[in-house]
């Protein structure tokens, strides 16, 4: 059953955040400059077939500037629109763990010792996740709460292959194995609407990672954007992508099969307009978010009545 955090149909990442910070909090996106093994030729060459020339860092920062740099330069955008006070470092760009560890500790370091800093989220990649690279999250976790966000995308090797992955699921289990015994918090990045994948195999994901130690989830809708592979496919007819009703009715599911104490970190995801090419109707994010949560209430209320019945 779909439990009720503050008003909200699920356990979102807004409403952790304000228990654990005493208010609201939002992420800087910053752009480490590093690359991807999935691009440079060690596991393969132009990433995975949905990643776009940005490396999933569309939003982010340039890299051209300083860490501190892109920091102050999102929160003058950011607190010019609303008063805040707080907010996260989010390496999203590439592989944000593919970089020698002394390169690595000083751009993180550079994060947290910003002010307005209170946690560190990076993203990355298993198999990017040596030991010496653990120790360092480790080390500066002691400092502010530090995030690894694991794109694992789906459990099924399949539909892995086909999106060019590059490493097998056991590599995802080692990794977070060895990141929660160093006490890191990890979240998990999923695909939904990869092609070949039915309902039920999407929800095998979700069942998965529900009896997995993770603190977080992100719940991806499968964009089609422009100049990646994906795109190909997706113009030569190969694959369909999901419609919206279709879509918040597998959310809802996703968010039944997982225990409520998971932070739902996102429910969809917005691509850069100038790249989308389908699903457009994922550009309204607002409204999905809004239809969602009117789903979402409506299947309490059915279970809420459905158990006074019995």
């Amino acid at each position: 059953m779909i439990t009720s955090w503050n008003g909200k149909p699920y356990h979102s990442l807004d409403y952790m955040l304000k228990e654990r910070f005493g208010e609201k909090v939002y992420k800087v996106t910053l752009n480490g400059g590093m690359s991807c093994p999935n691009r440079d030729g060690t596991i393969g060459h132009g990433g995975c077939i949905f990643c776009s020339e940005g490396g999933s860092g569309d939003f982010a920062a340039s890299a051209a500037l300083s860490i501190h740099e892109q920091i102050d330069s999102q929160i003058a955008m950011l607190s010019a629109k609303r008063p805040i006070h707080k907010y996260i470092a989010y390496f999203q760009a590439y592989t944000n763990t593919y970089a020698p560890v002394p390169y690595l500790e000083k751009i993180f370091q550079e994060a947290i010792s910003h002010p307005g800093i209170v946690a560190l989220s990076i993203g990355t990649r298993p198999d990017c996740l040596e030991d010496d690279v653990v120790e360092l999250l480790s080390r500066l976790n002691m400092v502010k709460p530090v995030w690894v966000e694991l794109g694992l995308q789906t459990i099924h090797e399949s539909t892995a292959a086909y999106i060019r992955r590059g490493y097998p699921l056991s590599c995802f289990e080692d990794s977070l194995k060895r990141l929660r015994a160093a006490g890191l918090e990890v979240v998990v990045h999923t695909i939904l609407g990869l092609p070949g994948e039915s309902r039920e195999d999407m929800l095998a994901t979700m069942d998965y990672l529900n009896a997995r130690d993770i603190q977080g989830i992100k719940l991806q809708l499968l964009h089609v954007l422009k100049g990646t592979d994906l795109a190909y496919d997706y113009l030569a007819g190969k694959f369909k992508v999901l419609e919206r009703t279709e879509y918040i009715d597998l959310v809802a599911d996703c968010l039944e099969h997982l225990d409520p104490s998971i932070v739902i970190h996102r429910v969809t995801g917005d691509g850069p307009k100038d790249l989308l090419i389908a699903p457009l109707w994922a550009s309204r994010k607002r409204e999905v978010l809004n239809l969602l949560h009117h789903r979402l209430k409506e299947r309490q209320s059915f279970q809420g009545k459905a158990s006074e019945s019995v």
